[in-house]
């Protein structure tokens, strides 16, 4: 009985919770439907033709369908692999510092950025990277010509690349120091009494101590590969770098809520997010078969 009145004031505490979710995440999935209508606003979601996979064709048909697929994994894929390099790297070279006090001011620096949005971070990056920028003002030290970094579509991925990095290479590398403080400090012990040199005890002893975890959140990171950053990218591009930097995010706001082809948009984000669930699949399914871990 007092098991049952537990259970029942855990219940009402995620009362909250589910009725959020409910308005917000479930309800509005019945705006899907507009993915297989003409949707016309005076006539709403029940007075509006259905059309079928007339969206979907047109969508496959148009010139931006493929580039914008492509930017999405192009940029995607990039920001897993640097920013996974960079936190593994930052967190062996942090687990290196003895000294306790600049271990954590380094930590909170580098988390900073993490907690600040893009709204802010952008204007940052714009400035630092404007024309007469100190980057600019920097290069043309040694001799250099001004770079429109933030209007070319040659430099424009990389800044994105990079930035989203700076942002979150300290907060990513946190699991990465966890799983460091997991491996046996014997096996440094006996290493250091063979002879073998800190890069040798990197190479034999902490990668292959990490390479479950970095497995393990690469894995978690593919279904990330249709989601390049949404708040990141609308913040940071214009129409000058439409061509290497419109994600199916940024192209379904464009074209659904400022032109108002609402049911083109739907379609866009509805394959979205079917991609999306078959990626997620197939991550846990990689998960539990390379770590003996399962995301549900």
């Amino acid at each position: 009985m007092r098991n049952k009145k537990d259970q029942a004031a855990f219940h009402f505490m995620m009362l909250p919770g589910m009725i959020f979710l409910i308005i917000f995440s479930f309800i509005p999935m019945f705006g899907i439907v507009m993915a297989f209508q003409n949707y016309i606003p005076a006539k709403g979601i029940s007075g509006s033709s259905w059309v079928g996979l007339d969206n979907f064709k047109f969508m496959l048909q148009i010139p931006d369908s493929k580039q914008i697929f492509a930017n999405t994994i192009i940029i995607a894929v990039w920001k897993i692999i640097v920013g996974t390099l960079v936190s593994i790297i930052f967190a062996l070279l942090l687990n290196e510092i003895r000294v306790r006090f600049a271990k954590r001011f380094m930590q909170t620096v580098v988390y900073l950025p993490n907690f600040l949005s893009w709204a802010i971070l952008a204007t940052v990056v714009m400035n630092i990277f404007s024309y007469e920028g100190p980057i600019n003002a920097f290069l043309g030290w040694f001799g250099i010509d001004p770079i429109l970094f933030m209007a070319s579509n040659d430099w424009f991925r990389p800044m994105l690349v990079l930035t989203d990095v700076w942002k979150g290479f300290g907060y990513g590398s946190i699991i990465y120091l966890a799983s460091l403080t997991s491996i046996d400090p014997g096996q440094y012990e006996a290493a250091s009494i063979d002879g073998a040199n800190r890069f040798k005890q990197l190479w034999y002893i902490t990668l292959p101590g990490l390479m479950p975890t970095i497995i393990l959140v690469t894995t978690l990171n593919l279904p990330n590969v249709l989601n390049a950053g949404f708040d990141q990218i609308f913040n940071l591009y214009n129409p000058l770098v439409y061509q290497s930097a419109d994600i199916i995010d940024t192209y379904v706001y464009r074209v659904g809520l400022v032109e108002r082809q609402y049911s083109l948009g739907t379609a866009v984000g509805l394959l979205r997010s079917v991609v999306g669930i078959i990626l997620i699949l197939s991550a846990n399914k990689l998960a539990q078969k390379f770590t003996d871990y399962r995301i549900f």
